[in-house]
């Protein structure tokens, strides 16, 4: 039984999803361009449908597919039993969800003088604060929670910054990822009106996956990747030479900080044919955090040629995400 991974067909996550599925070595084969279909060979048993954002989630909440990559933004607007977030952070897509007001309104600078304006058109002008967005359901909930609740949401298709240059809305509520489109259309960004930072999510069908195990079988392979391969982006591999009198030795000046004890302490072997004394090869896997400071310290104890290359993948005793969806399936 195939099971089926729903992707971006277009917009701003559309080809990022593409790269990243790639750099985890989940290459994405399309064979016709002109269909929405597509192959997996790292995961024989999954197939690739591509679909608008919006509709990935809506694919994977009724059943069309198991699961599926979009917007947590998308996700949290239209909150579906059926739909459980996998993996809430692949770590790209980001952008925030905020409020943003026209820069001209210089007495507003936070949701308490939003507030008060909102008062004012109810009072003076007898109407509500207009909002345009493409997020009802996110926005009501945060205004409410915000004590303000005399506004009018306005539905909103394509660029909404010039909602309130037109004159149909007084305010937006969108994504930004700079914040430069909202300052190029005379709005600024409440402080406190940040709804939600979002970036790229996989979900699921929870019905599905819990009672098919062929499924999540499929779904444990695509994680061990996945989480391979972002856990090794956070790693180098740092070989370096030392001269000594044994490893032992070596191994303790290595081990006296923590800088270079590694994922599991070092690993050591003779360079046969020195003619200066016995050196020895150290290998060491360290946070990229840390990098420089490991290797200044590998120089400190006599380290040299010093060689650092980047982790692709580390796999752990078992991917941590799919011990995650266990729990949430009720099945460890």
């Amino acid at each position: 039984m195939t099971t089926t991974l729903a992707l971006p067909s277009k917009g701003a996550i559309a080809e990022p999803t593409l790269s990243f599925l790639r750099d985890c070595g989940l290459r994405v084969e399309k064979p016709n361009q002109r269909q929405y279909t597509g192959l997996l060979p790292a995961v024989p048993s999954m197939a690739v449908l591509f679909q608008r954002v919006n509709d990935v989630l809506y694919k994977v909440a009724d059943g069309t597919v198991e699961v599926g990559i979009t917007g947590l933004d998308v996700v949290r607007e239209h909150p579906h039993e059926d739909v459980l977030v996998i993996h809430e952070a692949l770590g790209f897509g980001q952008c925030s969800l905020v409020v943003a007001v026209p820069d001209t309104w210089i007495d507003v600078d936070n949701m308490v003088d939003l507030a008060d304006v909102a008062l004012d058109l109810r009072e003076y002008q007898r109407r509500n604060l207009r909002i345009a967005t493409k997020f009802p359901t996110l926005t009501r909930q945060f205004f409410h929670n915000c004590g303000l609740h005399h506004f009018t949401l306005v539905n909103a298709e394509g660029a909404i910054e010039a909602a309130p240059t037109l004159g149909y809305a007084d305010i937006i509520v969108d994504l930004t990822q700079t914040g430069t489109t909202l300052r190029e259309n005379h709005l600024k960004v409440l402080p406190d009106g940040v709804i939600m930072d979002s970036q790229t999510c996989l979900i699921g069908n929870r019905k599905i996956l819990r009672d098919n195990p062929a499924a999540l079988d499929s779904v444990r392979v695509l994680l061990e990747y996945v989480d391979g391969a972002l856990i090794g982006r956070n790693y180098s591999q740092v070989t370096v030479n030392i001269q000594g009198d044994d490893a032992e030795t070596i191994a303790q000046k290595v081990l006296s900080s923590p800088l270079t004890r590694g994922l599991q302490g070092p690993t050591i072997a003779p360079i046969y044919g020195s003619r200066d004394g016995q050196w020895y090869t150290v290998t060491i896997i360290v946070s990229n955090k840390d990098l420089l400071r490991a290797v200044e310290y590998v120089r400190s104890i006599g380290g040299t040629q010093t060689t650092v290359t980047p982790v692709r993948y580390i796999f752990l005793e078992r991917s941590p995400t799919f011990a995650r969806l266990l729990e949430l399936l009720k099945l460890n």
